[in-house]
């Protein structure tokens, strides 16, 4: 496979791998080191990229596990996930305040999830991607990620409804 034509495969998800890595490891310099890395990984195999079913599931898996490794390592003990996408630059100054203070409320309750869940919930709610191919990357069956995200989900809805509902009733 050709320098060119190995760009043409990656091109269109490249900043989906992005996003999977900022969003596991916060640092804007990690995440494009973890991206770089996916990417040289899979210039490595690029003879058996044709053979693959989908290179972009293979891509955001090798994200995921190279994300979860640094996670892992010494270096990693102070990032955190986080999720800083939001922006609403309609709304008033009031509606920007409880909309900034509620994104900082769900960041927190995702960063509580556990680590399957976080992931799940990124793939899916943030990045838009199908169960099937969530189930492909994550090597998960699609109804446990399914119940997986159901379960991530209640647990946002049910503590932003404590906080917001505090000291009413």
């Amino acid at each position: 496979m050709q320098q060119n034509e190995f760009i043409t495969i990656v091109s269109p998800f490249k900043d989906k791998l992005f996003r999977l890595a900022k969003r596991l490891l916060v640092s804007t310099e990690e995440a494009e080191d973890a991206t770089q890395e996916v990417l040289v990984k899979l210039w490595t195999k690029n003879d058996s990229l044709s053979e693959l079913k989908s290179v972009e599931a293979m891509a955001m898996t090798m994200t995921k596990n190279y994300c979860l490794d640094q996670l892992k390592s010494k270096r990693a003990n102070n990032m955190t996930i986080v999720h800083n996408n939001y922006t609403d630059n309609q709304a008033s100054l009031q509606q920007k305040l409880e909309d900034e203070d509620s994104l900082s409320w769900v960041e927190k309750i995702i960063n509580d999830l556990p680590e399957q869940q976080k992931l799940i919930i990124q793939m899916r709610d943030i990045e838009q991607y199908e169960f099937e191919d969530i189930a492909k990357i994550l090597e998960m069956n699609e109804t446990a990620i399914r119940v997986a995200l159901s379960r991530a989900r209640k647990t946002i809805r049910e503590i932003m409804t404590k906080t917001h509902n505090y000291g009413i009733g």
